[in-house]
């Protein structure tokens, strides 16, 4: 059954013909017979009494009638909403995210959407540091955060996916240090710490069979930039600890490799979150929408690859 047939039978009914409404809706005879044969075999039921002169409506017909119209109705409504979200998707977007999900995946997303939506314009707040939404004037903000932590900070949110976080190095960086196959051996290697708020990141907390460990790693170097870890780890001076969204495109193209991923890391949220209800306009919830195709995306071309178990980041 399609739509255009419920469009047909209605005009049928109305006209007791199938050749009058089949002019009034520019088709064949044939074409509009089809159609009502299509309801009917897909309902079980016989729509129309046929007489020489005429149509009417079967009982079965005729309960069938306003359901249909109902129907039609409610997709015309549907899309009259879908055309006024379109036409309303403008203005401008005061958004906060970190530093590396500024840099990559969220300025190709924000560009492909913008190119789309000629009427919206782009204000970036781009920092590790948490954000004041009325100081900084933010609207929205991208974090890594918890459901409990939104309602503590009376915010607003979408959540838009777990976060499972991965150990990586670089080819080069394996090839001349070796590769850790323990957590012992890992204390043998230099670790890319990220800082934040003056508290530097060097004890990674691993789980494996429901036992936990907290591994207290050694470093040469320190950033508050995750995007600069991220860049350290490429160039091959050390092993980081780096969200899977992150590090997506470098797992699949090869610049960096996982390691050790029997001993699983805590994950995290990614939450679009603002400060009030009346901020949610239809370009937040397109922004919603396009990064969790984009995320569920790199998942899918992970598991395909066999990177990332499904069970690991469901």
């Amino acid at each position: 059954m399609k739509i255009s047939d419920l469009q047909v039978f209605i005009k049928v009914a109305k006209l007791q013909s199938i050749t009058a409404a089949a002019k009034k809706l520019d088709m064949s005879s044939s074409a509009a017979s089809v159609a009502i044969k299509r309801i009917e075999h897909s309902l079980g039921k016989q729509l129309f009494v046929r007489t020489t002169r005429h149509l009417k409506l079967s009982p079965e017909g005729e309960s069938y009638l306003p359901l249909c119209q109902q129907a039609l109705d409610l997709l015309q409504q549907g899309q009259a909403v879908i055309n006024e979200e379109q036409l309303s998707i403008n203005g401008d977007i005061r958004m906060a995210m970190s530093s590396e999900m500024g840099r990559n995946l969220m300025r190709n997303l924000l560009n492909d959407i913008m190119s789309q939506h000629k009427g919206l314009s782009l204000s970036l707040h781009v920092s590790d540091s948490r954000v004041d939404f009325y100081q900084d004037n933010v609207d929205v903000a991208l974090r890594a955060l918890t459901k409990d932590t939104i309602k503590e900070l009376n915010l607003y949110g979408f959540k838009i996916c777990n976060i499972p976080h991965f150990l990586c190095a670089s080819p080069n960086y394996l090839s001349q240090y070796g590769t850790p196959n323990s957590l012992d051996e890992l204390l043998q290697h230099n670790a890319l710490l990220y800082k934040l708020y003056e508290v530097t990141h060097d004890h990674w907390e691993f789980y494996q069979n429901e036992k936990k460990y907290k591994v207290k790693v050694a470093s040469d170097r320190t950033v508050n930039d995750g995007d600069i870890v991220r860049r350290w780890c490429i160039d091959g001076v050390g092993i980081a600890k780096k969200s899977a969204i992150d590090i997506a495109d470098d797992l699949l193209t090869g610049r960096l490799q996982r390691l050790l991923p029997d001993y699983k890391i805590p994950m995290t949220e990614m939450w679009l979150i603002l400060p009030s209800r009346q901020l949610i306009r239809p370009s937040i919830r397109l922004i919603r929408d396009a990064l969790k195709l984009k995320v569920n995306a790199l998942r899918q071309e992970l598991i395909d690859k066999g990177i990332v178990h499904e069970d690991e980041w469901r």
